[in-house]
């Protein structure tokens, strides 16, 4: 297959959350046949329903600064698949994805012609096989993989890993996961192996109880990353903290904005000593890191400053929310809301938090099976008590929102990944200077 032929035939298997496929057995059968190159990786291993992909990105840029060949696995992508599996920050490119995408599309295939599988492996185990024998075959060093929903039954549960990681634990996909916080954290805490070190990051009482529980079983040394540092906001957003580990002191500057990067920050931190990376690394890895669809402030001439974030659960909508309190006030900043949610999410929870943040809010469509209506988002926020307008597509909502907003304002894109995506493919979302905190 060529490339494009490859990302047509993994989309045709279906969305990766509509025809999800919880459960080991197909990826376990799928790597048997592709020789298990997962069990040749040295891998740590986070889940959580916040930060994941931030701390991920924090633990391979340290790697990448500690001279190791380090592979990061994350999902979902915004714009292009290959975005998924990259080796020191450089994405796979499309010659080894096609390549690699037609061995797994054979093996897939030739489970299904022996009877030993009832169908073809979903979209997200292909691409997770993809991603274990491409780093496989570059002989790196060490792999960080996100999980993509839950951990107990997610493909990348199959790894072996040397470390893993929670991050904080509240309410998203209830459908699959469960819809309580115990439940949820038991999914979660499904990545814990037999005597695995494992660090979680604070988390609420039921949620710790699950994970201190599955440690206590399978004999998992816990830490748990409570360290209060001292932290330093600066007016772009970004933050400084210091602090001492039993092993270190620690003094720099995140390289990814919101108070929220220090939780994860904390977490990344004793995962990289567990791993025995020096101090230097650490820190240029927490500086240099950098993680596009998270608080990414985009500077535009003559235009509104464009504020893009996934927020695309309830505890993410609150983070995002504090954010612009703290550092976009409405009592000094036009702010204007392009949202779009998917329909498996709590949306009268995530307009409730967000949209008294701006004076001016357009809900958007998203092109994906699970978009929200806008006109339904219109309603809901009407019922809550704001005013909202549909566009038709998330072209035109950024275009209502640049026609609204004076140049000293702020036009924040928030409410999914999905939408995040769509807006970085759009040349208005491209343009201008990204800021970075180094």
């Amino acid at each position: 297959m060529t490339y494009a032929q490859s990302v047509e035939y993994l989309l045709g298997l279906g969305h990766e959350t509509v025809s999800i496929k919880l459960g080991l057995e197909t990826i376990r059968a799928l790597l048997h046949e592709l020789c298990h190159p997962h069990q040749m990786l040295r891998t740590v291993h986070i889940a959580g329903t916040n930060g994941k992909g931030s701390t991920a990105a924090m633990v391979a840029e340290m790697a990448d600064a500690e001279g190791l060949r380090t592979g990061l696995y994350t999902s979902p992508h915004l714009v292009e698949i290959t975005e998924r599996i990259s080796i020191n920050g450089k994405r796979i490119d499309h010659n080894d994805f096609a390549r690699l995408a037609s061995r797994v599309r054979i093996a897939s295939e030739n489970l299904v012609h022996r009877g030993s599988l009832p169908a073809p492996p979903s979209f997200f185990e292909q691409v997770t096989a993809i991603a274990f024998c491409y780093f496989a075959e570059s002989k790196i060093d060490v792999e960080v993989l996100e999980v993509g929903l839950g951990g107990r039954l997610d493909a990348t549960n199959i790894c072996r890993p040397e470390v893993c990681a929670i991050t904080p634990i509240s309410g998203d996909h209830q459908s699959y996961l469960g819809h309580s916080i115990s439940e949820i954290a038991f999914e979660k805490a499904g990545i814990i192996k037999p005597g695995v070190r494992v660090v979680s990051a604070p988390q609420s009482v039921e949620a710790m109880d699950v994970i201190e529980r599955r440690c206590r079983e399978l004999h998992a040394p816990l830490i748990i990353a409570q360290n209060e540092p001292r932290i330093e906001a600066s007016e772009d957003g970004f933050f400084r903290m210091s602090l001492r580990t039993s092993l270190n002191e620690y003094d720099v500057k995140l390289g990814l904005r919101g108070r929220h990067q220090v939780t994860n920050a904390l977490v990344a931190i004793h995962l990289a000593e567990l791993l025995r990376f020096r101090k230097s690394s650490i820190e240029a890895g927490l500086k240099n890191v950098q993680w596009r669809g998270r608080l990414d402030l985009i500077r535009r001439k003559g235009k509104a400053a464009l504020l893009i974030d996934g927020a695309h659960n309830p505890e993410g909508s609150k983070t995002l929310r504090s954010f612009i309190d703290e550092f976009y006030p409405l009592a000094s900043t036009p702010v204007t809301l392009v949202f779009g949610a998917m329909s498996d999410k709590a949306l009268d929870e995530m307009i409730r938090t967000l949209f008294p943040a701006a004076q001016r809010r357009i809900a958007v469509p998203i092109d994906n099976p699970r978009s929200v209506d806008p006109h339904v988002i219109v309603r809901v926020a009407g019922d809550q008590g704001y005013d909202a307008t549909a566009a038709k597509d998330s072209r035109e909502g950024l275009r209502l929102a640049d026609d609204l907003t004076p140049e000293n304002g702020l036009v924040c894109v928030c409410g999914s990944l999905y939408l995040v995506g769509e807006m970085y493919d759009l040349p208005e979302g491209r343009e201008g200077r990204r800021e970075e905190g180094k």
